[in-house]
């Protein structure tokens, strides 16, 4: 039996296993990205494509989702995947610059806009699609477990968002808790000043809907000294989204959380999830009939464990190295400004602390940064002063000149827009 057999008896063994694997300590080196869109036919935005549109556009690099069993990675080292409402998203490979994935990236970006052109089909340029009501078209039995357990922020979430998630190492053992610190106080001002999902009056509707379903799932990692251990207890203080079976639904009763099950060794049927499952709710809730699920009579495996890691989406995520999830995709090449601003502030320990007392006074302020963006005066206070920071730092990410000069148009751009009346000159990057 290898390690991911293993049965779990107690849920300290699952915080064990879970506070060995979330940080891979090491030098700070690599950087990667995901860029997600929504996908729409050129003549007509409005109208739902099919998975078979995106086969035939992107052919050997159809990703397994779509029955490719070999998917063919882009010219610069992205593979492609698609997302249950037919988003499609690059995952770069983990490059040794910034600079480097720069170039990667672009290549493969380009690659793809000319795959999906050659059949008349564009990249959407919104975090939230703003043409189309969400519909899940992929049908598997992980996403339709999902349906029927959120309400429509959820649904919104899968079938009609597209983020922008920038990855960074963790940092040797003596860095990794600044550095996680860094990147989750400095969330709601980097959310704010790249929001890019309008929406009933929201700065990022994207970010919304996530607000709008558990938040057990969705919400932030509480702070503490010892990061791996807050995540560790949030994991399996986490509502399970579904168990995978061989045969049926995945489906799992409301509010089952990893240590319920581990403790009791097994689940028993009941109502599966409908409508919210816990949090706030954004829109209407669903009407239908509940759904009963058939109980799990195992106990759960480190392999369980894994894949519920999974299924958590919190703004920062360890996966081995730190998953920044709260940026809005960005239009056209413009992912790489908040690529760089981060990749700088996080490029030395002085600068790091810097930017997290630059940060303070918008940490925690998330709702806030998704509702109002800049608006919020903290949390423009606070994006102002890390722009500024990171901006006359961009050196350190290893871009070229050229590169650096379009990173700091874009954030000078977006800081006017933010306050109306304000020169370039007035702003400080």
């Amino acid at each position: 039996m290898g390690s991911a057999d293993r049965v779990l008896r107690r849920t300290a063994e699952a915080i064990e296993h879970i506070t060995g694997i979330c940080f891979k300590t090491g030098p700070p080196r690599q950087v990667g990205v995901e860029l997600e869109w929504t996908t729409h036919l050129a003549a007509d935005p409005s109208a739902y494509l099919t998975a078979g549109d995106l086969v035939e556009a992107l052919g050997v690099h159809t990703p397994a989702a779509l029955g490719n069993p070999h998917p063919v990675p882009l010219p610069g080292g992205g593979t492609v995947t698609v997302e249950p409402g037919l988003q499609i998203e690059i995952s770069s490979a983990p490059a040794g610059s910034l600079a480097e994935l720069h170039a990667a990236v672009t290549a493969d970006r380009e690659t793809l806009a000319g795959l999906l052109a050659s059949r008349g089909i564009v990249l959407g340029d919104r975090g939230l699609d703003p043409f189309r009501e969400p519909r899940r078209t992929l049908d598997t039995p992980r996403y339709a477990a999902m349906d029927r357990a959120f309400d429509s922020a959820g649904r919104t979430m899968m079938g009609a968002t597209a983020g922008l998630q920038v990855c960074f190492d963790a940092g040797e053992v003596g860095q990794i808790a600044a550095r996680w610190a860094a990147l989750h106080e400095a969330g709601p001002a980097m959310l704010a000043l790249f929001a890019n999902s309008p929406r009933h009056g929201w700065a990022s509707a994207r970010t919304a809907t996530w607000h709008g379903i558990d938040t057990r799932r969705s919400g932030p990692v509480p702070s503490s000294a010892d990061p791996a251990v807050s995540w560790a207890h949030y994991a399996v203080q986490a509502p399970l989204l579904c168990v995978r079976r061989d045969h049926g639904r995945w489906d799992v009763p409301l509010g089952v959380t990893m240590a319920d099950w581990i403790e009791a060794g097994g689940i028993e049927g009941g109502p599966a999830g409908s409508g919210r499952i816990g949090g706030r709710r954004i829109g209407p809730r669903r009407q239908r009939p509940p759904l009963f699920t058939d109980p799990v009579t195992r106990p759960p495996t480190v392999e369980d464990l894994d894949y519920h890691l999974n299924t958590l989406f919190p703004p920062v995520r360890p996966r081995g190295y730190l998953e920044v999830r709260y940026l809005d995709t960005q239009p056209g090449d413009e992912w790489i400004a908040p690529a760089a601003l981060l990749t700088a502030l996080l490029s030395g320990d002085e600068l790091t602390d810097r930017a997290r007392e630059l940060a303070a006074p918008a940490a925690g302020r998330w709702h806030a940064a998704a509702r109002f963006g800049l608006a919020d005066r903290p949390v423009r206070r606070a994006a102002t002063g890390l722009a500024d920071l990171a901006c006359r730092h961009l050196d350190r990410t290893g871009l070229p000149p050229a590169v650096r000069d379009t990173v700091t148009g874009i954030v000078s751009r977006r800081l006017r827009e933010a306050v109306p009346g304000r020169s370039r000159e007035d702003i400080s990057v």
